[in-house]
């Protein structure tokens, strides 16, 4: 058997560390929500779709006070004219098409250019696109207010009541949710005329059904929690409550929410507009610029292919975004 071996007593030595150092957290403090950022700025695809969302606001909102072109002018001696961006000789941008200098033989003015083309009517394609995905964006925003204010309230309401209350309430949304969204516009159309008044009614009639539901569900199992039940020992009423403990701890459900809400607002509209029972001509929205567009797919596929990137890069974005929003404020969702 091998001698042990002796270690010497001076190998042992206690570390010196400052009595300031004692207590110090490597990590920094962060809050639930600047945790939530933090993970949210390591996903790139949720980054770079708000950058893209904050230009297509920004281009959407510019257009209320600037376009290159009136959106509704009309000159039928440049019809069909493809796009040109000034004197740069680039392929497909250059205003020729077959070989044919389309502004030349239409004898456009000199300096007039149209970086999008122009429809059947000549009216400049780029300002109509600007201004449909400002209304696209404004049916969406509509929607979101009908999320937060009724769709947050209703399901609070429903949830912290329960018993008969939540009972009623429910089966009011199952009535509603089994109409289906395209009947009520119809049922719309009845009784208003084709245009942006009947599609919010059909919004505020059926797009908080979702939110409501899914804040009925997190406020049964938030109202006995620890928190709650001592700020009701204090004596705070149900509104003092809602406002200050329920709203907080639900704000990453109505965000997240909130994001999947506003594209399907979108293509709600232009789905609409597409069929032709949305915004009547000469209104432009994405979804009359689609269905113009397939007319003249064969001839002029641009006045096609634009509006539909405009509308797909909308909708990855906002999807992109929820889906980032959703990994950052629920972490276990994301595995």
């Amino acid at each position: 058997m091998a001698a042990s071996k002796h270690i010497a007593p001076d190998a042992f030595k206690l570390a010196h560390v400052a009595a300031t150092e004692k207590e110090y957290i490597a990590a920094p403090a962060l809050t639930f929500s600047q945790d939530a950022m933090r993970r949210l700025k390591q996903n790139k695809a949720a980054v770079i779709s708000f950058w893209l969302l904050v230009i297509i606001f920004a281009a959407a909102l510019l257009s209320l006070v600037i376009t290159p072109h009136d959106p509704n002018a009309q000159n039928l001696n440049y019809t069909y004219l493809p796009p040109k961006w000034g004197d740069l000789n680039i392929p497909f941008f250059n205003g020729h098409e077959n070989g044919i200098d389309m502004y030349a033989r239409n004898q456009v003015p000199k300096g007039t250019y149209f970086l999008l083309g122009t429809d059947y009517l000549g009216r400049d394609l780029l300002s109509r696109i600007l201004v449909g995905t400002r209304i696209s964006l404004f049916i969406a925003v509509i929607a979101t207010l009908f999320d937060l204010v009724v769709g947050v309230g209703y399901g609070i309401i429903s949830g912290w009541n329960g018993g008969w209350i939540d009972t009623l309430m429910q089966r009011v949304i199952e009535i509603i949710s089994s109409v289906p969204n395209l009947v009520v516009v119809i049922l719309m159309l009845l009784v208003f005329k084709p245009g942006l008044k009947s599609i919010i009614v059909a919004i505020a009639v059926t797009s908080w059904i979702t939110m409501a539901r899914l804040i009925r569900a997190q406020t049964l199992k938030l109202k006995d929690q620890e928190f709650v039940l001592a700020a009701k020992t204090l004596g705070e009423s149900s509104f003092q409550i809602a406002l200050k403990h329920l709203v907080p701890n639900l704000s990453s459900t109505i965000i997240i929410q909130t994001m999947f809400t506003i594209p399907t607002a979108i293509f709600f509209e232009a789905f609409l507009s597409y069929i032709g029972i949305g915004l009547p001509a000469p209104t432009a929205s994405l979804g009359t610029l689609l269905n113009d567009g397939q007319k003249a797919l064969q001839t002029q596929p641009y006045l096609l292919i634009y509006p539909a990137i405009v509308i797909v890069v909308l909708m990855l974005a906002f999807n992109l975004l929820a889906d980032g929003l959703r990994d950052a404020f629920d972490p276990r969702s994301a595995h």
